[in-house]
């Protein structure tokens, strides 16, 4: 019998992903973390099972897409809207406050504007799929202090949009005058869904079209079209795809009859997000870390002391106590998945150098992967005093 050699490594590796998922749950952390060890241990730096991950990437870039399409689905328009004030000003602080401190790392080495507002974005961006996850596994989701830092990681993530457009002028792209108008009448036509959206939430229905897809296996291209679908539409405009697929999500919010869209790509979104930060794992070079891991340590505890006291501040000048605020800052400490995109494009543009974007992505990794330790250490002090702080 022929036997596929990718057979045995991607067995082994479904084998590894799913014991660190389940070890990693077992000690109270996400299994996201698990999964980034994983691609760590199976990388070309590790067991160097894959070496060339850039099928990883792509699947992990899906990974994205959906993962936003989530977020737009547990986003209600009008909602947000009626509390906007809080995630909106507070993102918008935060960003401020991340530009600034890296401003001042730039000013004393002479960085360029471009390097500082690049790396100051990236410190900005928390993790959505590992701080929710732990935001559910403590039974704080629905919690006002939950609620107050998912409001933060959903403006965090629309923004990822106006940095990549942010980077994309600054790089020098000369998109023409038809680029320009592409661009312009796509931004138009996502306002606009946007307020149809806000006036009729839950008026909208698909069940014109469930009724002739009435079967799971039909429903599962026809959410996976209306996800990839929504993203096409938009990138056909020159912006992000990401937004698209944000849009996408929030249709489906704003319709009735559409449960079934969540049940169907729950186990997609599950497997191409894992895939992503295995995809995350494989980047990490072990021998540049231990080569500099003294910068690297450095940069990582500045990172996460920097995140939380600023967030902290956000949230206490927003009302929080300063308890519910050292919280909310672990909680928003570490850098998100985002991060990898914008490392990667600025070191296309040439913002960076290897050295600097070696340095940067392992700072990023690590902060995935020790944070939830930062997160539980911050809870004990200041939670764990008080439980009515995450009521």
């Amino acid at each position: 019998m022929h036997l596929d050699p990718m057979m045995v490594p991607i067995t082994g590796a479904i084998f590894l992903v799913l014991f660190l998922g389940l070890l990693l749950r077992q000690l109270g952390q996400p299994a996201a973390i698990g999964y980034i060890l994983g691609g760590v241990i199976l990388g070309q730096h590790g067991l160097g099972v894959f070496t060339n991950d850039e099928s990883l990437s792509r699947r992990g870039a899906i990974g994205l897409l959906l993962l936003l399409f989530f977020v737009g689905m547990e986003l209600s328009p009008r909602e947000f809207l009626r509390r906007w004030k809080i995630p909106v000003f507070g993102t918008l602080l935060q960003i401020l406050g991340s530009v600034l401190f890296v401003g001042v790392i730039g000013y004393l080495f002479d960085w360029p504007f471009p390097r500082i507002l690049l790396l100051g974005f990236v410190i900005s961006l928390s993790s959505t799929a590992v701080v929710i996850k732990l935001l559910q596994d403590r039974n704080e989701l629905n919690s006002a202090l939950g609620q107050g830092v998912v409001g933060v990681l959903i403006v965090q993530d629309i923004a990822v949009i106006g940095m990549l457009l942010c980077i994309s002028a600054l790089s020098g792209d000369d998109l023409g005058l038809a680029g320009l108008i592409s661009e312009g009448v796509g931004a138009l036509f996502c306002v606009g869904v946007v307020v149809v959206l806000v006036k009729r939430e839950g008026q909208f229905s698909f069940s014109f079209l469930t009724r002739f897809v009435n079967d799971a296996e039909s429903q599962v291209f026809l959410a996976l079209l209306i996800c990839f679908g929504a993203a096409l539409l938009v990138g056909f405009t020159g912006l992000p795809v990401a937004l698209g697929a944000f849009l996408g999500g929030m249709l489906v919010h704003s319709a009735r009859e559409t449960h079934w869209v969540h049940e169907r790509l729950e186990p997609f979104r599950i497997v191409f997000v894992a895939t992503f930060f295995v995809s995350v794992g494989l980047l990490l070079d072990l021998q540049f870390l231990m080569d500099n891991w003294q910068e690297v340590g450095i940069l990582l505890m500045g990172v996460l002391f920097t995140n939380t006291f600023i967030n902290a501040l956000i949230f206490r000048g927003l009302g929080d106590t300063w308890s519910g605020s050292i919280y909310s800052g672990a909680l928003l400490s570490q850098i998100g998945e985002f991060s990898f995109v914008l490392v990667g494009i600025g070191l296309n543009k040439k913002f960076i150098a290897e050295f600097a974007y070696q340095s940067t992505l392992a700072v990023i990794v690590l902060s995935l992967i020790l944070s939830p330790l930062w997160i539980m250490f911050i809870r004990r002090l200041t939670v764990g005093r008080n439980p009515k702080i995450a009521a």
